[in-house]
């Protein structure tokens, strides 16, 4: 059997409901946005359709006819629960903030803030995803990235977090024992992480003719890299600012002060069609604003110029 509404817009059903409703086809032109001479084209297309009347037309305002009443209260019932259900997904939606995140980023600087963002915001829940699978905001349902990169992806708006620099960290213990007191010290030095960036920070530091490699450990997550660094293994390249904690408190040192931008930086980034999501808009100004109060942060953009 044939779907009877497949022959009728769906608009023209809001339209009438609402009509029906107010018994006023000015009233529901307010109510829908739209101009009362719309309003009555819509009411007149589905009359045609129907081949019956719906209205009445009285001098102040419009009454349903017989079928009209009918459909009125179909038509009415519908719109509630259509109303009821998705009311239910935008507040179940609101409620949750989903994020995908660097694993590092995540432990090491993330974490340690987001009470006082629940704390400021009790009814929504955080749900902090640290896979390796880059998620695309676009068609995915995550609200919030932070990635690393040049903050230009396709269907996404980005701010800059924080910028994306390097610098040696060990245990004082370690620096010691190595008597690192030049970064030329570092070239014979057990080094831990990508050869590639540590020539980079070697050019920054202008040491040259870095000949012989002396890494030890590469792993996939700067925290397994700084974690061997900790056991006293070797010399990590490693964020300064994701490691402030560890600096401050004398776990970790850093042996020289210069450090090297290995790319344009940390976006938090987001949906540009979401833009005005009400969760989205919370979470991204307490982010910008906790990232801007973060003394390494500000000490690394000084040190970059910036």
């Amino acid at each position: 059997m044939p779907d009877p509404l497949a022959g009728f817009p769906l608009a023209s059903i809001r339209v009438f409901e609402a009509a029906a409703r107010l018994k006023s086809f000015t009233r529901a032109a307010d109510e829908l946005g739209m101009t009362q001479a719309a309003v009555s084209w819509q009411i007149k297309a589905l009359e045609t359709r129907l081949g019956l009347s719906l209205f009445r037309r009285l001098p102040r305002e419009v009454q349903p006819t017989e079928p009209g009443e009918r459909l009125s209260r179909a038509a009415t019932e519908a719109m509630l629960v259509l109303r009821r259900a998705l009311t239910d997904l935008t507040d179940a939606d609101e409620g949750v903030l989903s994020i995908t995140t660097l694993a590092t980023l995540a432990s090491q600087w993330l974490a340690a803030r987001l009470g006082g963002f629940q704390i400021a915001n009790p009814g929504l829940a955080v749900r902090v995803d640290t896979s390796s699978n880059l998620i695309d905001l676009t068609r995915e349902n995550t609200d919030i990235a932070i990635r690393s990169g040049t903050g230009q992806w396709p269907g996404l708006e980005a701010a800059l977090l924080m910028p994306s620099v390097f610098t040696p960290l060990c245990t004082p213990a370690l620096c010691e024992t190595l008597k690192l007191r030049t970064p030329a010290d570092l070239i014979a030095a057990p080094r831990i992480g990508e050869e590639k960036e540590w020539g980079a920070w070697f050019a920054v530091a202008g040491v040259e003719g870095v000949a012989h490699p002396a890494v030890r450990l590469q792993a996939d997550f700067q925290a397994l890299e700084v974690a061997a660094a900790l056991g006293g293994q070797g010399v990590a390249l490693a964020s300064p600012i994701l490691y402030a904690r560890e600096i401050a408190a004398g776990m970790l040192i850093r042996p020289f002060p210069q450090i090297v931008e290995l790319s344009p930086g940390y976006w938090v980034c987001w949906p540009a069609d979401r833009r005005r999501s009400p969760k989205i808009v919370r979470f991204r100004e307490w982010l910008l604003d906790a990232a801007a109060a973060d003394p390494a942060i500000r000490e690394a953009l000084t040190a970059l110029g910036r």
